[in-house]
């Protein structure tokens, strides 16, 4: 298997999981309310979806990187709506 090929299926996971994300988002945002999901989780999984930006340049990744910015943007969305909704602050 070719570091190439191994790239494009990562990248492709990352692009359906930000799908997924979007998911979440949309049921947020429909629904303006939140319940049985916890902030800290998505904050988590938000900030490692932003050090894989950094991090997947540096393995030269470059399907990864696209895959991996679509699901920091949605995890960044969703988290930002869990605030909202949710009543964190």
């Amino acid at each position: 298997m070719t570091k190439y090929f191994a790239d494009k299926v990562n990248g492709i996971f990352e692009l359906l999981g930000g799908l997924v994300i979007l998911l979440n988002v949309h049921n947020v945002w429909t629904l303006k309310t939140v319940a049985g999901v916890s902030w800290i989780a998505v904050l988590f999984f938000t900030i490692w979806g932003w050090w894989n930006l950094v991090y997947y340049p540096k393995l030269d990744q470059r399907m990864s990187y696209l895959g991996a910015s679509f699901v920091a943007i949605t995890n960044t969305v969703w988290l930002a709506l869990l605030i909202y909704y949710g009543g964190v602050f």
